[in-house]
């Protein structure tokens, strides 16, 4: 039987495999793994609910170069208040269960440490809290919304 890895195609066909039922299994949109030169990203098409993974493969990313003088730079959207980011990758929930009412809305007071989304993550729903008290601006995602590591959920004022 043949290998899966030879010379001629570094990928390992069992690795990829292995990415994509993770990936399937964790309801994560992508995953991304290093090995070497090599560089392996499995991530989920998300244009229809039973989407299979897709693989991309890539030798090792060139070295950063500075922008060139004069080209426009993306700028971040600002917001008036604190950004309460995702702590990790997973899937939002805006209330406790479904249909129950929602732990916040765009309005609310809300004091430090008062829940306001869970992150499911792994089948393990975790609380994210309000870093302080204040009134909640703005609601940047939405139910049942995949999200990732860093991306802002709400903006408290």
């Amino acid at each position: 039987m043949p290998d899966s890895k030879t010379p001629a195609d570094p990928i390992d066909a069992r690795l990829v495999r292995r990415l994509a039922a993770i990936l399937n299994d964790t309801g994560l949109t992508e995953i991304e793994v290093e090995r070497g030169d090599l560089r392996i990203k499995v991530a989920r098409n998300l244009a229809g609910p039973a989407a299979a993974p897709t693989v991309y493969a890539a030798a090792p990313a060139p070295a950063p170069t500075a922008a060139a003088p004069g080209a426009p730079r993306v700028a971040e959207p600002e917001y008036a208040g604190e950004l309460v980011k995702s702590p990790m990758v997973g899937t939002i929930y805006l209330q406790p269960e479904p249909g129950a009412a929602p732990f916040v809305r765009v309005g609310d007071m809300v004091s430090e440490g008062q829940t306001l989304v869970l992150v499911e993550a792994m089948k393990t729903m975790n609380p994210i809290p309000a870093p302080r008290a204040g009134r909640v601006l703005e609601m940047l995602v939405a139910d049942g919304q995949p999200v990732e590591f860093g991306e802002p959920l709400a903006v408290i004022g």
